[in-house]
């Protein structure tokens, strides 16, 4: 009853859309699914024994300080220049074409529809996350990749509401904003490959390699995704949870070659391998789409798995060394230019 009565669970697609996704190939007996049969959970032995094997490291899943993070600077994120502002696991704030748009906004302190109880983001040395959205310029579009509570956050859906012109989600995600005040005709949803235009930007929605729902009820009955979103200058792909498959050098050879990649590559387990890539699966996904520079997300807020919080981005750029792939980490608030030149040699600061 609890899990019906509050709104953070969110809402389920209306009789209506469950009809109208009946055609497609991706929706079977009132489930999406993936492109390549998927497990979520694999029990083996086999993934025992090494999960156990990397319980030694279980004190290193949490950052055991306070982590540094760059002031945010509004002025160069409000300029005309296409920009990207990282705020931690998923979440980005992109100028692009001077359109700001926000990509997978859980900006709250806690991944849990319960404020009480679940996953806390972690310490930053300034509260930047604070006054966040209060101090946003007015935001032209938020991309949802699916529903998880760690990548739809109800919290920071409510505060953006009146800020946020349009939201772009896949199909069936509607439903929980619709349930959260979201005007109906605020929100484009989209099954996998089709694009629309949006002020001036191309914008589509890629397959993922994962699963969706919010509560045990409703497993798969909304789909998930990536974006890519491309603008006069930048062309842009952001993978949204998934595992490695095929659809990678689909999307490159689709959509790319693309200037910027944000490539999912943590949070991962031997026992769920079909749904989350290792860095170095990372690295190969963006050699695949055709990253001229690529970006690993899904780290530095949330510790969801049992691996060292900051073991993704060192295992991540020991691979992109060896295949020379052009890697950006900057500091978590920090506003990078998307010139035409992205090169930022890395600083260690989560080394400390």
């Amino acid at each position: 009853m609890f899990i019906i009565i509050d709104p953070a669970f969110g809402g389920n697609p209306t009789k209506e859309q469950k009809e109208m996704y009946q055609h497609l190939n991706n929706y079977v007996d009132g489930k999406f699914i993936n492109e390549d049969p998927t497990e979520l959970v694999i029990n083996s032995s086999d993934a025992s024994s090494k999960n156990e094997d990397s319980a030694s490291e279980a004190k290193y899943r949490n950052s055991d300080g306070l982590i540094p993070v760059s002031a945010i600077d509004w002025n160069k994120i409000k300029s005309e220049n296409d920009s990207l502002t990282w705020f931690g696991h998923s979440a980005f704030l992109l100028s692009i074409d001077n359109k700001k748009l926000l990509v997978y906004p859980m900006l709250s302190p806690i991944a849990s529809p319960v404020s009480f109880v679940g996953i806390k983001r972690y310490n930053y040395r300034e509260d930047i996350m604070l006054h966040l959205i209060d101090e946003m310029p007015p935001i032209d579009a938020v991309f949802i990749t699916h529903d998880h509570y760690d990548h739809l956050d109800y919290q920071s859906i409510i505060k953006l509401n009146s800020k946020v012109s349009h939201f772009f989600v896949p199909l069936g995600v509607s439903a929980h904003l619709i349930r959260w005040g979201i005007p109906k005709e605020k929100i484009t949803e989209l099954n996998w490959w089709e694009k629309t235009k949006y002020q001036g930007l191309t914008v589509a929605l890629t397959p993922a390699r994962h699963y969706s729902g919010r509560e045990p009820f409703n497993i798969d009955t909304t789909l998930w995704g990536g974006w890519v979103i491309m603008g006069t200058k930048t062309r842009l792909y952001a993978s949204g949870d998934t595992g490695y498959d095929s659809h990678f050098k689909e999307i490159g050879k689709k959509y790319g070659p693309f200037d910027l990649t944000l490539i999912e590559g943590a949070q991962y387990d031997q026992s769920w391998p079909d749904i989350h890539m290792v860095p170095e699966q990372s690295v190969q996904a963006n050699l695949d789409v055709n990253g001229k520079t690529m970006m690993l997300m899904h780290w530095g807020a949330f510790t969801l798995a049992n691996h060292g919080w900051n073991e993704p981005i060192e295992r991540a750029l020991k691979e992109a060394k060896i295949r020379k792939v052009n890697i950006i980490v900057p500091k978590i608030g920090e506003a990078v230019l998307l010139d035409s030149d992205l090169h930022m040699p890395p600083t260690s600061w989560w080394d400390f």
